[in-house]
Formats: C-alpha cells, structure tokens, sequence
C-alpha cells in the first residue's frame, strides 16, 4: 500500500480543513516546500497536493508551489484543485505534477476528462471521487451532484481509467476513521481500479486496516500532522 502524505494550500501555506469547510481551515505550516521535504526524509515516495484556492475557482491559483515542490523534491506528486481547463492541465505538467486529479471537471465536463485520460493516458490521470454519503461532491465540496460514486466510477471506468480517489467528506479532518465499508464495496465492484482511500485516518490502526483490505493507497493529512501518526510507524509500508 502506498501512503501518500496530503499537503493542502490555502495563500500558499500548508492547511487542513474539517470536513471540507473552508471556515474551519488550521494553518499547520508557512511554507509546503518544507513539509514536503521532510516527508521525502522520511521515505515518502507520494505527495498527495491539492490547490484549495483553485478548488472553489475557475482556475489554478497556488501553481507556483507545486512548481517549488517538484524542483525541491523527487516526490511523485499527484495535483489537484483548480484543473478545470487544457490550459490548467498543461501548466500543472509543467510545473511538476505527476498525475492530475480532476473531481468537478470529470462531472461537469465528461467530454474533456475523457480526452485527457485518452491523451495523457491512465497513468497520469486521477479520477477524483469525492462522496456524501455515496453522492459525488465538486467545487470544492461545496455542491453535491446527482452522480452516485459507483455509477461515475463506472462511466470512466469504460474510458479506462486506472486510479480513483475517494474521500468521504464528512470523516475527513475528523479523525474518527476512514469508511472501510465503501472501499471494500468499490473494490468488489472494481477489481482493476487502484483505489486510493482518503478521509477519516486517526490512527495507525486506520491505516493497517486500509493495508488489510487491498487499497492501493492511503492519503494521510491531519493525523500526521496533529502527531496522532509518527513517520517512522509508516516506514513498513515503504519497504
């Protein structure tokens, strides 16, 4: 299982959000190079980067962070937050990005999701699928679509796609545990889909059950960086 450390900006600084409320928002770090690179010195090999800014715009707003990560690191960074058009994708590429998640995009604009993962490929695109209950959430998690979370996953799954994020928004920042059930339904309904478990991790414990179900990674924020989890408990799923 690949744990993948989340660094959330806000104004260019590292933050955690409760449940997605941008009213509950903590500052944990001025500057998300930094963090980066002490997950690196940890063994970190996924950095997990989401723009919030850009998340309730029409645009990218902190790409220059993801540009100072990728030059300060080797990390394989994951963005999103923002990416709502071929010029967002392009810049995020250039600016480092390893794969790119697209959760309004992929419901608002089916057409252009599907041409992204067809032009860069399933590698390099994330599905992002971010749940209510099992209803798909976008903008920033400030709206919820009709979209159930099976039947979006199911639609991409025929244009190919490969690796899916699911956050359960109302365990995330709460840290009362990740929703088990939901990933052992998609990953029985999904077999080939590398899934990726994000919301609700609180403990150790959270997460070697995420490794006993089979996810095939785990996105871990708060409870890093409340100091519920020490970076050297994830060293042996590193190895």
């Amino acid at each position: 299982m690949n744990i993948i450390p989340a660094i959330d900006i806000i104004e260019g600084k590292c933050v955690r959000l409760t449940k997605g409320d941008y009213h509950r928002k903590k500052i944990y770090a001025e500057d998300p190079v930094e963090v980066a690179r002490m997950f690196e010195d940890h063994g970190i090999s996924h950095l997990h980067v989401v723009d919030l800014d850009g998340a309730r715009s029409q645009h990218i707003v902190n790409i220059d962070v993801l540009s100072k990560i990728s030059q300060a690191t080797r990390l394989i960074v994951d963005f999103g937050g923002g990416v709502k058009s071929d010029g967002d994708i392009r810049s995020a590429f250039n600016a480092g990005a390893s794969r790119i998640t697209g959760g309004s995009i992929a419901v608002r604009d089916p057409e252009i999701f599907g041409q992204w993962l067809n032009h860069y490929g399933p590698e390099k695109i994330i599905l992002g699928a971010d749940v209510k209950g099992r209803q798909i959430a976008i903008s920033g998690w400030m709206e919820t679509s009709e979209h159930d979370v099976s039947s979006l996953i199911s639609f991409y799954r025929e244009k190919s796609v490969k690796f899916v994020i699911c956050t359960d928004i109302e365990r995330d920042g709460v840290l009362k545990g990740p929703s088990i059930n939901l990933y052992k339904e998609l990953m029985e309904e999904f077999p080939n889909i590398n899934l990726i478990a994000s919301g609700g991790v609180g403990s150790m414990k959270d997460v070697e059950e995420l490794a006993d179900i089979g996810v095939w990674g785990v996105i871990i924020g708060k409870a890093i960086y409340e100091g519920r989890i020490q970076m050297n408990e994830l060293k042996k799923f590193m190895d």
